[in-house]
């Protein structure tokens, strides 16, 4: 348990960092929502606090009851996920590392004096004031890379471009109400196709439709209580990529990959 390291957020982004960190040996707890709003669902550990348990790359993570309960799974080195979104836990688990993932792009509670090292992702800290380091999530030159002055990029609300497609690429809710599926992740849909419908609190639908044909690489869960303007799909156009739906992105791979390293270099210099 010293070197136990704790992760704020089980999304996809934060499923590379996690994965990563137990392939290196590193016992983690992830401490989520009690509603996750993952949109890449297949690789997101978060799914855990749904389904009990969720497998990424043949990697399981099971949902703790308790602390109690995350204690004896982290005792029996398993990765588990524990519901606690306020990080009430951190005091008494202790961790000898915090890593907030949960890229709300702001700070939901984070703070330097919560662990020995902690470490930020994405845009919302600064590096010395709230955290000891940030990690760049902002496609380009500068992904992942390690900051230990200043802040990320901030978020420019447009996703990265590919094959021609950027802001369409992500669907956002037209209106409230409660998201009904009518596709799956990894289905090939052409453009117009309704992939969902929300239905409002008077009964009425809204048909969410594919904005172009391409591959379903992301769906909120069915059932799911939206917002107005919360995201909700993510279509990718490079329709041969059906592998990508269910395997870790590489910009979730390369952040994780220097999550990673900045704890080596942490845990090299304490013990020195």
């Amino acid at each position: 348990m010293r070197d136990l390291i704790l992760v704020r957020g089980g999304g996809d982004i934060a499923t590379g960092t996690i994965w990563t960190l137990r392939r290196a040996g590193f016992p983690v707890l992830i401490l989520e929502s009690a509603n996750p709003s993952a949109i890449r669902r297949s690789v997101s550990f978060c799914e855990a606090v749904y389904t009990g348990e969720a497998e990424v790359e043949g990697m399981k993570c099971v949902l703790a009851k308790d602390e109690d309960d995350a204690r004896r799974l982290l005792e029996k080195d398993e990765l588990a996920v524990l519901v606690d979104p306020e990080g009430k836990s951190i005091g008494d688990l202790k961790p000898a590392v915090l890593v907030d993932a949960i890229l709300a792009k702001k700070n939901l509670g984070t703070g330097k004096d919560m662990a020995p090292f902690v470490l930020a992702l994405g845009p919302g800290f600064t590096a010395g004031t709230d955290c000891h380091a940030v990690v760049e999530t902002m496609r380009g030159h500068d992904l992942a890379r390690l900051l230990t002055a200043g802040s990320a990029l901030p978020n420019t609300g447009t996703p990265g471009l590919i094959a021609g497609h950027a802001s369409d690429r992500v669907i956002h809710a037209s209106c409230a109400g409660v998201l009904y599926n009518r596709a799956e992740i990894g289905d090939i849909v052409k453009k117009d196709r309704v992939i969902a419908v929300i239905r409002r609190e008077d009964g009425t639908e809204e048909e969410v439709k594919a904005s172009f044909t391409g591959l379903l690489r992301g769906l909120i869960r069915n059932n799911f209580p939206v917002a107005k303007g919360f995201k909700i799909a993510d279509i990718d156009p490079r329709e041969t990529e059906y592998r990508n739906c269910f395997t870790i992105s590489d910009k979730a791979r390369a952040i994780g990959g220097t999550v990673l390293m900045a704890v080596m270099e942490y845990r090299k210099n304490a013990h020195e």
